[in-house]
């Protein structure tokens, strides 16, 4: 048998795995923040504001990009 040099750390993922899903979870921060921003001051006054490209199409985009980044955080093989 061959020996295995693996340390059990008790986590179940290695310290890359877990800076790449904290850049995910920014990522998609991100595009929750952008999906959000900049509203009308008058509450009755229509914004055609809310039809902006980047509310619409980018930030959206960018959260299901942050999403595909954390499957593959998690599903990336550690370095041993």
């Amino acid at each position: 048998m061959a020996k295995e040099n693996k340390e059990n750390t008790g986590f179940a993922l290695g310290k890359e795995n877990y800076i790449l899903l904290a850049i995910g979870f920014a990522i998609i921060v991100l595009g929750f923040i952008l999906m959000a921003g900049g509203g009308s001051e008058d509450p009755t006054a229509f914004s055609p504001e809310i039809f902006s490209t980047m509310r619409i199409t980018i930030a959206p985009v960018l959260v299901l990009f942050g999403f595909i980044f954390e499957i593959y955080a998690i599903m990336k093989k550690p370095k041993q």
